[in-house]
């Protein structure tokens, strides 16, 4: 069989149209456009009714072969729709052909069995990733994303709403306890917990952690929130750092929040994740702390728009 995938490649965008040719020749699955799903479905159970009708079997062994057949159209279905999903990601200098054939192979072993569509939307984000980026994601990272929970994947969610850009993704968790911010998105000492024993985040609640400018000659530095960028300045402070309190991302955590909320330092429209009273939240724990702050002329307040 020939591994050159069937799908109207003259449809989709350069990018897209590697990537598809690029997972055909890796992992020998030629990719259906899912406007054709149901035809090649149908296509399958005449085969398999043949098939059955042509041997002598006993009844245990047709229900084995039926369960194996309708096992793999499943798993094509979901790899076709992860697939598919990633298209919108791609960038226009994406070069997925540089993904290694192992990282695919491995990438689609683990996320056949994904059905659930906001699970399927977190690792097509994944895959567009990969393709923008050969590299980004490691093993560990896909190995990790096989056994997460949905009901994690919504709390991680909910916690990266937290999350500043400080060089980095920067969770900004302080004074949580008893504090509706953070409360009205079930982020208190248990959830906290959690995202530290699977591995997503690193919890000390005893002395938190800080964020230290390195360079002596800089004393002002730009951080960012979904958009709204503000300039701070140390020249009044004795130390250059940030109190960033109790929570710092893992780099498996880093990894998924460059999936889950990508904008954290661009402009989004998203309401869901922008959050008005945890910006200004923010800036109140700032200027005690007597850093100088300022907007540039540019910021827009999503409040008034």
């Amino acid at each position: 069989m020939s591994n050159v995938s069937v799908i109207d490649i003259g449809k989709l965008s350069k990018p897209a149209t590697v990537l598809v040719e690029k997972i055909s020749n890796a992992i020998g699955i030629l990719y259906e456009p899912r406007r054709i799903t149901k035809k090649a479905i149908a296509e399958a159970e005449a085969s398999k009714t043949k098939a059955l009708m042509d041997l002598e079997i006993e009844d245990i062994q047709k229900r084995a072969l039926n369960r194996l057949v309708s096992e793999e159209i499943r798993k094509q279905e979901n790899i076709e729709s992860i697939t598919e999903k990633s298209f919108a990601s791609l960038e226009e200098n994406a070069t997925p052909e540089k993904i290694e054939d192992d990282w695919l192979s491995n990438f689609f072993d683990k996320c056949k069995l994904i059905s659930d569509e906001e699970m399927q939307n977190l690792w097509a984000q994944i895959l567009a990733g990969e393709s923008n980026t050969p590299g980004t994601f490691s093993k560990r990272t896909i190995e990790f994303m096989s056994t997460l929970d949905k009901s994690d994947a919504i709390l991680f969610d909910n916690f990266l709403k937290y999350c500043w850009f400080i060089g980095n993704y920067q969770p900004l968790i302080i004074d949580y306890d008893n504090n509706e911010i953070y409360k009205n998105n079930n982020i208190n000492f248990s959830s906290l917990m959690h995202l530290n024993d699977i591995g997503l985040i690193s919890f000390n609640p005893t002395t938190g952690f800080r964020k230290i400018l390195r360079d002596d000659l800089i004393d002002s530095i730009p951080i960012g929130y979904y958009g709204r960028i503000l300039n701070l300045d140390f020249k009044n402070t004795p130390k250059k750092e940030i109190q960033t309190g109790v929570a710092m991302l893992t780099k498996i955590g880093t990894d998924l929040a460059q999936v889950s909320h990508p904008n954290i330092y661009a402009k989004t429209d998203s309401q869901n994740e922008y959050n008005e009273e945890f910006y200004h939240y923010i800036v109140q724990k700032l200027f005690q702390a007597n850093i100088l702050l300022s907007e540039p002329l540019t910021n827009q307040t999503y409040s008034n728009q």
